[in-house]
């Protein structure tokens, strides 16, 4: 039997306000970006629609038709409806001789360099279904040449997830194709899809708003792009790692020259400048939206010094020296002028953002109060590529404050907080019941003050959860600071939070697991970390237990050791007087990481030999937690 969806409402007249009112704040009348957004345009598929072998779709544009129309609806934000018109152009692109780009086949953009004999692609987008589509789209119009060389920008999966849908892992190690990174990205490519894995794939149901329906009421873009693929994500190993800046490469004919950008946009992070065609490509530290320094599905912080410290350095070694600049999200910036002039203020933008995060930091204020008091100067917020589309200059404020002093703000009061849900109960007791607090909540919602509705709302629901009335009037709450928010990933939290309050935790989420070729990357290192994670430390409490672990394969061995609830493994060691030893390949782990067989099943085989306490290894196994990704978020 089917599930009844609640259907989302209409604006209210408040936010019908609010939206009309933005159109007389910014330069709409300017259409440079529609032009440019289509500058150079080959061709493309049908609706972008792109399946899987198994015949799920992996990729579709449609469901957005309704961006055709001219002026946003009451229900959209002005400027993201500008905003996700221009991400709807998709197909091949050229950017100039011998420099083509893909675009709107995934969130990502892959960008592809014609050498000599071969092609050299840079970013291969999430899945190797979209990357195999992107390129065969090229070929279509280009010659059929051989992939030479794959690049990464940077650690994110949306940069280097379809490699295996362009080039094979056997034309890697034959010396076909190189793969080069910067230093570190295998380190940061695995780990952060890994550790906080199965948190972040559920938050970015959030973020990217992937159960809404598309529309005017739902889905309209994610900032950077329409949105992520579910695909096949795999990953290769670098060949070559780019450690400086000024280190150079000529491949098939075509030098480039790299600039080391770590912990801007990413942990791992680098710009590329090609000097016989003008080109710098800026990987994402330069696109056409403030960017995340803290990213809502959760990540690192990231620096925002460090951030227009290298574009201050791109523009010195490079701002008089190009005429065309791309990045892996959105189109192109053409003319050196253009150039310059976005990289300054966006350079500027992020420096702002930083320095009155910490002026008003050192004169007492607190992580609140700053998001609400930075505001940028007219020359800055007024660009369009200035924007919170995808960053937002109030929650990148959080971030500075979040890097420099942390989540306490010294007041006391808040320094040992009750929890959400025990805390809700007592406010709510407090406010006089929850008949009382939504009598008033009503008339604050009628008055327009969404967030202070949301905000009481959310107590009512974590003290007593099956109030609907509660509930539905939270939804109705965020719902409306979707409709009006400029910045596309809080739309889509404001309209998951409002989906799933009225219709709850779906028991079917399409999510992209974690990718087998990252599990099958992780060092030994990174996979006993990743088994401390999973360790039920008070379930663990009194339990002592010391294994010995030899991978025969990779001549590796690792001394583990169960002792006041945590597990502390020691490289290059075996313990003397261990309970258990266990002995395995490498492949072997991979095997049971990518659910081709189980441990057990392994021992039964005996591909895994067990040597001692056997009861020891069962008691051990029956302490880690698995994580299931369908847990709460607005409701406890």
């Amino acid at each position: 039997m089917a599930i009844e969806i609640i259907p989302p409402k209409e604006a209210t007249s408040t936010t019908k306000q609010a939206n009309a009112s933005l159109l007389h704040d910014l330069p709409f009348s300017d259409r440079k970006g529609y032009d440019d957004a289509m500058r150079g345009f080959i061709a493309t598929i049908p609706d972008a629609t792109i399946d899987a072998a198994d015949g799920h779709v992996v990729w579709t544009i449609k469901g957005y038709e309704v961006l055709k129309q001219d002026n946003a609806p009451d229900t959209a934000n002005p400027s993201l409806w500008r905003q996700s018109q221009l991400n709807l152009n998709h197909g091949l692109f050229k950017v100039t001789d011998r420099v083509y780009q893909i675009r709107g086949f995934d969130i990502s953009n892959m960008n592809i360099i014609e050498g000599d004999t071969g092609l050299i692609i840079i970013d291969p987008l999430v899945s190797t279904e979209c990357a195999r589509a992107a390129l065969e789209l090229y070929y279509q119009h280009r010659p059929r040449r051989a992939v030479v060389a794959v690049i990464y920008t940077h650690s994110h999966l949306d940069h280097f997830g379809g490699v295996k849908g362009i080039v094979s892992e056997e034309d890697v190690k034959a010396g076909k194709t190189q793969i080069i990174a910067p230093d570190d990205f295998l380190e940061h490519a695995v780990s952060e899809n890994v550790y906080a894995g199965p948190a972040m794939t559920r938050r970015s149901q959030y973020m990217y708003g992937i159960l809404l329906p598309r529309g005017e009421r739902g889905q309209l873009d994610a900032g950077l792009g329409k949105g992520v693929s579910i695909g096949t994500v795999t990953l290769i190993a670098p060949t070559d790692s780019i450690s400086k800046t000024g280190d150079r490469r000529v491949i098939d004919g075509v030098e480039m020259v790299f600039l080391m950008a770590p912990n801007t946009e990413a942990p791992a992070e680098m710009l590329i400048y090609f000097p016989q065609f003008k080109v710098l490509d800026a990987a994402e530290d330069a696109t056409h939206t403030l960017h995340n320094l803290y990213t809502l599905r959760g990540a690192v912080v990231r620096d925002a010094k460090a951030w227009w410290k290298a574009l201050n350095e791109a523009i010195e070694l490079w701002g008089d020296k190009t005429d065309i600049m791309v990045a892996h999200h959105h189109w192109p910036t053409w003319g050196q002028q253009n150039v310059i002039a976005l990289l300054k203020k966006e350079r500027d933008l992020y420096k702002y953002i930083h320095d009155q995060t910490l002026r008003l930091a050192n004169q007492g204020y607190t992580m609140l109060e700053i998001s609400e008091m930075v505001k940028p100067p007219a020359s800055l917020s007024k660009e369009w590529y200035n924007r919170g589309y995808y960053g937002s200059v109030n929650h990148d404020v959080k971030a500075v404050y979040q890097k420099y002093l942390g989540w306490y703000d010294s007041n006391p009061a808040n320094l040992h907080q009750l929890p959400p849900v025990e805390a809700s109960k007592r406010y709510v007791e407090y406010m006089g019941g929850p008949e009382a607090v939504l009598a008033k909540a009503r008339q604050s919602f009628e008055k327009g003050e969404y967030r202070w509705v949301a905000q009481v709302m959310n107590h009512v629901v974590f003290a007593y959860p099956d109030n609907t009335e509660a509930r539905n009037l939270e939804a109705d709450a965020l719902e409306q600071l979707g409709y009006r928010t400029e910045n596309a990933t809080w739309r889509n939290e404001f309209l998951m939070g409002a989906y799933e309050l009225r219709n709850g935790v779906s028991a079917v989420i399409e999510t992209m697991s974690t990718s087998p070729d990252a599990l099958k990357a992780l060092t030994l290192d990174q996979f006993f970390d990743f088994m401390g994670i999973q360790l039920n430390g008070p379930k663990a409490e009194g339990k002592a237990i010391a294994l010995n672990w030899d991978f025969t394969d990779v001549d590796e061995q690792y001394a583990v050791e169960l002792e006041n609830s945590v597990l502390v493994y020691t490289p290059n060691k075996q313990l003397v007087n261990a309970d258990v030893t266990i002995t395995l390949t490498r492949a072997t782990l991979d095997a049971i990481s990518l659910q081709k067989t189980t441990f057990a099943e392994a021992v039964m085989s005996g591909t895994i030999k067990i040597d001692g306490s056997k009861g020891k290894l069962l008691e051990l196994v029956s302490l880690f937690d698995s994580f299931d990704q369908k847990f709460n978020i607005v409701t406890p």
